[in-house]
């Protein structure tokens, strides 16, 4: 088999790996971006909300286990520009203490080997990349950041408009959710009828006219028209990473393509698969000097698996709430605590707004019964619609890995409490907001058939840290003991915080890419 040479091949084409190759084409060397999916076809489904969340259209068809043995289909995407382009492109920064080592009733977050100010520029150039558009000092919790937002936020429509306002006579701090769209902006404010956000098809959903700022459409396709040294393949799964004897540098990648086997090889080698698939590859890229998977002399390859505790909720507004898009607004009171409880709670977001067939599938609860010849639609028409996320904790049984052949994730649920008592608040907050202060679960935003609480926000199981006995990469997120082996994911996430992890990884990406560019020069 013969072997293709570049100076970088990086593995997967999500927020990491897509940063990553728009970053490093600029530098003229030779690229390969691989990536196991195609790009995802732009049609009518897109915007179906029964296709994409009833029936996983878009979701991978692979199947794994459960620690009881039951089997499901994982949330994740596999297409150009990875699970992004179906994510809902609100693009937060971790928040400052997040970096440092936080006390939970379960345990320790623990701190990260590098604090924030060491990411602060890159989140700044990822913000400005991805067309992040937000508004400075609304959120009580944002951490210093010198420079506004390059993008004004997007403006509520009326009735979000209202909600905001009741919020802060409540005496509460919402503010703009940072998002990442790309719109026409007139006056200097854009709004949710510009064409890209003109539905409420957004969160979950792929872009139909490719308004979200996805890997795909702000770092992979402008790469490729910019750079012809950068080389996209697709349809490429990577079987394993090849090493020499001593298992000091990576010396070949495997894949397959379309049933034909490939090998490549490189100077450097970036791992972007997402946390989950990147550990995977680890694992079953095992030989005589790493008998446990590449760089797992800790034994931490595929632990401290996190996914956020998270919940899709919907209220049911005494008034119509005919909002299309929903997703402007975001409360962080709750972040480090609240007066009744001393310990982080966590975060709340608006989500895209509910349709009559979501409604349907996810079915009502007793309390809604009283409603049968009320449709789904008008409950659709009433609903408003939240997301709340609190920190779950690295535990090492938490984890992915194989056995008997078949992918296994196991996953001990903590922080339970903090995420009860958020949502008590936010039903709370509903009851004095004139919403009814029952919360409906909507369980299909997770992803279809995942009863792990969905994998949408996975990360931590290829930790950075100094030691390489409690660490899998460095601070570089370069492979302990590997010379040219690099991850640009969320593995990399010692603690995950509670807001949304996609800017953190582009911007980690950016900092790693500049580490990169020396070797390269």
């Amino acid at each position: 088999m013969a072997t293709e040479r570049y100076d970088v091949v990086i593995i997967g084409s999500g927020p990491g790996g897509g940063t990553m190759a728009w970053k490093l084409a600029q530098t003229g060397k030779r690229i390969l971006l691989l990536e196991r999916g195609e790009y995802l076809k732009r049609e009518p489904e897109n915007w179906n909300s029964r296709a994409v969340f009833a029936e996983g259209r878009y979701q991978t068809k692979e199947t794994w286990y459960g620690a009881d043995g039951s089997s499901f289909r994982p949330g994740l995407h596999y297409y150009v520009g990875g699970n992004s382009k179906v994510y809902g492109a609100v693009l937060f920064r971790l928040r400052e203490a997040d970096f440092g080592e936080i006390r939970h009733p379960d345990g320790i977050s623990p701190a990260w080997p590098i604090g924030y100010d060491a990411f602060e520029p890159w989140y700044q150039a990822a913000e400005e990349l991805y067309h992040v558009h937000g508004l400075r000092g609304e959120d009580p919790t944002e951490p210093p950041c010198p420079k506004p937002y390059a993008h004004p936020p997007v403006s509520h429509e009326p009735r979000m408009q209202e909600l905001f306002d009741g919020l802060k006579r409540e005496g509460h701090h919402p503010f703009h959710l940072p998002v990442g769209v790309l719109l026409e902006e007139r006056d200097s404010e854009p709004t949710p009828h510009s064409p890209c956000i003109r539905c409420s098809t957004f969160d979950g959903y792929p872009c139909l006219v490719n308004g979200k700022a996805d890997a795909q459409v702000i770092c992979v396709d402008p790469a490729l028209r910019a750079h012809p040294n950068l080389t996209l393949m697709t349809g490429t799964y990577v079987e394993r990473l090849r090493t020499d004897q001593r298992g000091h540098t990576v010396t070949a990648i495997e894949a397959v393509r379309h049933g034909e086997r490939l090998r490549f090889a490189a100077d450097i080698v970036v791992v972007a698969c997402g946390a989950l698939s990147s550990a995977l590859l680890f694992l079953r890229s095992a030989n005589d000097a790493h008998p446990a998977g590449l760089a797992n002399a800790s034994g931490l390859v595929g632990r401290n698996y996190m996914r956020h505790n998270n919940s899709a909720v919907m209220a049911i507004s005494r008034t119509p709430n005919p909002t299309r898009f929903q997703k402007t607004i975001g409360l962080n009171d709750f972040y480090f605590g609240a007066e009744d409880w001393d310990y982080p709670l966590g975060h709340i977001q608006m989500l895209g707004k509910s349709d009559g067939t979501q409604v349907e599938a996810d079915g009502l609860p007793g309390f809604l019964q009283w409603l049968p010849q009320r449709p789904f639609d008008w409950i659709a028409r009433h609903s408003v619609d939240f997301w709340i996320t609190s920190e779950d904790l690295p535990l090492p049984q938490n984890r992915i890995f194989y056995q008997d052949g078949k992918v296994r994730l196991d996953l001990t649920e903590t922080n339970m409490e903090a995420h009860h008592r958020l949502k008590e608040k936010l039903r709370r907050l509903c009851d004095r907001l004139d919403i009814h202060p029952h919360l409906l679960d909507r369980n299909l935003y997770l992803g279809q058939d995942i009863p792990i609480g969905g994998t949408a926000h996975q990360a931590g199981t290829l930790r950075f840290g100094t030691d390489p006995a409690t660490s899998v990469l460095d601070t570089d997120c370069k492979a302990h003991g590997l010379d040219n082996l690099y991850v640009t994911d969320a593995s990399f996430f010692p603690s995950i915080g509670a807001v949304n992890p996609t800017l953190t990884i582009i911007a980690n990406a950016l900092r790693v890419a500049g580490r990169i560019e020396v070797r390269l020069a």
